[in-house]
């Protein structure tokens, strides 16, 4: 009986300590991911600046430089850079 308790309290620090964070950041992400339109400043996770200036359901296209334009999964945007 005391492997059993302590089975599930290792089971529940696993929980609340690993899993329940992972899961409360991805829900924000694709949050932040589903509110992304054009002009907002973005980082792609390989690290690549830009501003959207088209978006569609599944990717955004970004103008990195002063006539580079590339297009991007939404998937891989990283975050949101936020106006200072």
């Amino acid at each position: 009986m005391v492997l059993m308790s302590q089975l599930v309290l290792i089971v529940g620090i696993f929980y609340f300590l690993l899993i329940r964070p992972q899961r409360k950041e991805r829900q924000r992400h694709q949050e932040m991911l589903g509110k992304l339109s054009r002009g907002d400043q973005v980082m792609t996770n390989g690290g690549i600046l830009g501003v959207i200036i088209h978006a569609t359901d599944r990717a955004l296209t970004i103008r990195t430089g002063e006539n580079t334009r590339i297009v991007v999964d939404r998937g891989h945007i990283a975050r949101k850079i936020e106006a200072e």
